[in-house]
């Protein structure tokens, strides 16, 4: 399976070598003009079956979040920085990989039986990565400053449902980008980008968007499913004043992030689309966060942009889930958006 290729592959922002080398051989045969730019992004080019009709831009970004190796203390333990962002409060004890040579070791922090206070958080700086070295000379033997660390995770199926694996954020996109250019032919042109570091501020989308000049764009994202019961909730309330979006219950489309306010009629294109071909979809409700979209829709003369996410819980974590049946929607949206996307969709009304 690709996406447990994907999920599993190593590509912190930055250095997403071996996430390039999954994408390039998994599409070479469905496309044309592949191109390797200066900052590692992936493009190609699927044409279409009509002249007349308009150039989209599908973007999916190949980094993941993660770390970079920062200094040694004296002891042999391994002071590191956050590269994207990650959930400081999950971090002591988690399983990591360093490097090329994938060298495994745990974050530790001070044992909470010698912690100060009962309600202490851990915050990076106080936190250091174990590789079973005793001295900084040791340490340094094994991993240089500026090597990545990446969650040490694998792909499991939890059921014939839910999938499981890291990253998800974003292989799945990826993984559904290589699923288009394998299937079709297609009306419209897909101008096809794999961009980098998007974790730390959408940077290869901005230069791909500048490469392809589309004539509109549909990032494809893992998002949030915050669906999951609040511990801390009346529990004769809701659970969630604003779950964001769920599991099981289609694709998501953004109408805003911090990044991005989907151009309108585009949005309504998808809408329509999903109801005229029965797919379930949702909204995604929380404003938060950004995608390759926001630096998308800027580029040139402006680009009308929009996201299609497949809900993940727990992304940003060593172990997110996702529902297949979401993502076999989310592949029928987009391949429906595909076959009937015309001027009309991109004109403002």
């Amino acid at each position: 399976m690709l996406l447990q290729q994907l999920s599993e592959a190593i590509g912190v922002s930055g250095q997403e070598d071996a996430v390039r080398k999954l994408i390039v051989p998994a599409i070479k045969d469905h496309v044309t003009n592949i191109r390797v730019d200066a900052m590692g992004n992936v493009t190609a080019v699927k044409p279409g079956t009509n002249p007349d009709a308009p150039r989209l831009m599908l973007s999916a970004h190949m980094d993941e979040v993660g770390f970079m190796v920062t200094g040694f203390d004296g002891d042999g333990l391994i002071h590191f920085a956050a590269v994207g962002g990650v959930d400081e409060r999950i971090l002591p004890g988690l399983r990591v990989k360093i490097g090329d040579k994938l060298v495994p070791g745990v974050v530790i922090w001070t044992p909470i039986h010698k912690s100060h206070g009962k309600n202490d958080t851990a915050k990076i700086n106080t936190l250091r990565i174990d590789i079973g070295a005793s001295s900084k000379d040791e340490a340094s033997g094994k991993v240089k400053r500026g090597d990545r660390v990446a969650f040490d995770s694998r792909f499991m199926e939890l059921s014939d449902k839910i999938l499981r694996g890291k990253s998800f954020d974003n292989r799945v996109g990826c993984s559904l980008l290589v699923d288009i250019l394998q299937g079709g032919p297609y009306p419209v042109t897909v101008l096809a980008a794999f961009t980098v570091q998007e974790e730390i501020g959408l940077r290869g989308a901005r230069v791909a968007a500048r490469i392809l000049k589309p004539d509109a764009a549909i990032a494809l994202e893992g998002t949030t499913a915050n669906d999951v019961p609040n511990p801390n909730a009346d529990p004769d309330g809701d659970t969630d004043d604003n779950p964001t979006c769920g599991l099981g219950d289609g694709p998501a489309l953004t109408i805003m992030d911090r990044s991005l306010i989907t151009h309108p009629r585009l949005l309504a294109f998808l809408r329509e689309t999903a109801e005229a071909e029965g797919i379930p979809y949702q909204y995604k409700t929380h404003l938060g966060g950004g995608t390759d979209a926001g630096a998308i829709h800027q580029a040139n003369e402006g680009v009308p942009s929009a996201v299609v996410s497949v809900p993940c819980r727990y992304i940003h974590s060593p172990a997110a889930y996702l529902h297949r049946d979401d993502y076999a929607n989310t592949l029928r949206l987009l391949q429906a958006a595909l076959n009937r996307l015309t001027w009309d969709a991109l004109r403002r009304p």
